[in-house]
């Protein structure tokens, strides 16, 4: 893996789709508070995100730091969290884990992974050589199962 932020990195990606749940979210919690009286405290925000941490390629927005001060962003960024005092989570849960525990987990709750890419290069199939392809190999064979979405 190259040290500097891969060619397969799309500027702000992360950012862009919490912004838009985030945008989702509050519109659907201001309308709760402000036409269905329905008290702040009651409110819960939370968004959920598959970046992973670990065996990443070097994407700045997959680190914990990113997320800490997302949360800030979002806090002093919104009605709800500026008016209403009600804060936005985020929910990281594949954050720590390896390729191969993500894997095995997609597995066990039935991912189809058959349908699933990882290649950037684009193509009708994957290129098996960019950061992408090379890191959902890896866990794959450190799972110990075969990637259905290289079946020919």
């Amino acid at each position: 893996m190259a040290q500097d932020i891969p060619i397969t990195y799309v500027p702000v990606r992360n950012t862009f789709l919490l912004a838009l749940g985030a945008a989702l979210l509050e519109s659907e919690a201001l309308y709760m508070i402000e036409h269905e009286g329905i008290a702040p405290s009651d409110v819960e925000t939370t968004l959920f995100i598959a970046a992973n941490a670990l065996d990443y390629s070097g994407y700045p927005d997959c680190r914990p730091v990113y997320y800490r001060a997302l949360l800030e962003t979002l806090r002093l960024g919104s009605k709800l969290g500026t008016q209403y005092g009600v804060p936005f989570r985020v929910e990281t849960p594949l954050i720590a884990k390896s390729k191969a525990e993500i894997v095995r987990l997609a597995l066990a709750v039935g991912a189809p992974l058959a349908h699933t890419w990882s290649c950037y290069v684009g193509g009708e199939r994957p290129c098996g050589r960019c950061d992408s392809c090379l890191l959902r190999q890896k866990g794959f064979a450190e799972a110990g199962v075969v990637d259905p979405g290289l079946a020919p």
